[in-house]
């Protein structure tokens, strides 16, 4: 009896420590980031990108430039997708990172006028 206890109260812990983390991963926090977005591939020519992919490149203040890859969704597909040239925006979203990427999913893409 006290294993089958200590098994089920380990179970426990394994599952509300999932449930935690997932919850944490859904309430990214989100971030407003100004740059241009184009195709990583067809203007930004972003290193191992071998097909069309949505991109933000942000401009920090010592004027390094820094690459968030957009993530498809109901947002991205709104905007449409900016294979040559590039256009000023500001995107709201969660990053993430992924295989050494940076990853913006987001929840509104605003164009910058003018």
């Amino acid at each position: 009896m006290r294993t089958t206890s200590k098994l089920a109260l380990a179970l426990a812990l394994v599952c509300g420590l999932a449930l935690a983390a997932y919850a944490a991963e859904e309430k990214a926090a989100e971030v407003t980031l100004k740059g241009d977005i184009a195709c990583a591939h067809c203007t930004f020519h972003a290193e191992g990108v071998k097909d069309c992919q949505d991109a933000l490149q942000v401009t920090a203040d010592d004027g390094s430039k820094e690459m968030y890859f957009l993530a498809k969704n109901d947002v991205l597909k709104k905007f449409g997708h900016t294979c040559q040239g590039t256009k000023s925006v500001t995107v709201t979203g969660a990053v993430a990172e992924k295989d050494g990427k940076k990853w913006l999913t987001a929840s509104k893409i605003e164009e910058v006028k003018g």
